[in-house]
């Protein structure tokens, strides 16, 4: 009997429970539509998946051109942070364009792999939730770039893995940078290095497309120029963006 007076009473609980958590979510959506002009639930989804989309796209074409990545100094990648030594002493040495060379080609290699990362990107916000788009919509300038970056970093990595190998292998990127490690690593007195560029590579190439987006993103809240579709201007202008 005792068991059953305590299941019962669990059962409302858990009713109370799931009621009030009704109540609150509801009083957050009226909330938030009375603020935005009351945006339905799709049209929140959908605005903030055209504003990825619209930063995906210009950031992959930016990134992708001739020099998208040489020429721009917020992603342009150097030669690995371990490596630094090697490039500095073989400058000394008379071999700067040799470091050059190498990093050209790096560069080169991000330009070529970044051409094959929209559809990638635009997989990977088919997943956007409510809470999702409302966390992202009152959220900071690259709320939207950090949920990306949170959401497909680590299966961007394993899909651009073998396309940046394959173009650095293309672009003769590795044949440098052995060149210049072997070099230095030939000279008396110094600690041999021999960093995994590959997975340094891939993982520059991706952090440099996300800070593009990011930008694209961020042009898009402040700037009302920049909304594109309909779908945009109403939901920014609407959520005070």
């Amino acid at each position: 009997m005792k068991q059953k007076i305590l299941s019962v009473t669990l059962f409302w609980l858990f009713c109370s429970t799931m009621a009030h958590a009704q109540f609150n979510l509801g009083r957050v959506m009226e909330s938030f539509g009375k603020k935005s002009g009351k945006l339905s639930e799709n049209e929140i989804v959908n605005g903030l998946k055209e504003a990825l989309n619209v930063g995906i796209t210009n950031g992959s074409a930016e990134a992708s051109k001739v020099d998208g990545f040489f020429k721009n100094e917020l992603i342009k990648i150097a030669v690995p942070p371990e490596a630094q030594k090697v490039a500095e002493t073989l400058r000394k040495m008379g071999l700067g364009e040799q470091v050059d060379k190498f990093t050209l080609s790096l560069n080169r290699a991000a330009e070529d792999a970044a051409k094959k990362s929209k559809p990638i990107f635009v997989k990977s916000i088919t997943s956007m939730t409510v809470p999702d788009a409302l966390g992202i919509l009152k959220g900071t300038d690259d709320a939207a770039t950090q949920y990306l970056k949170k959401s497909t970093n680590d299966e961007l990595f394993k899909t651009f893995f073998p396309v940046v190998d394959s173009t650095l292998n293309l672009n003769k990127t590795t044949e440098y940078y052995t060149d210049i490690v072997n070099t230095y690593n030939k000279l008396p007195f110094v600690k041999k290095v021999n960093p995994n560029l590959k997975e340094y590579a891939t993982q520059k190439t991706i952090d440099g497309l996300y800070t593009l987006i990011a930008q694209e993103e961020k042009k898009i809240r402040e700037n009302p120029g920049a909304r594109v579709t309909a779908l945009l201007k109403k939901v920014f202008s609407q959520a005070g963006k």
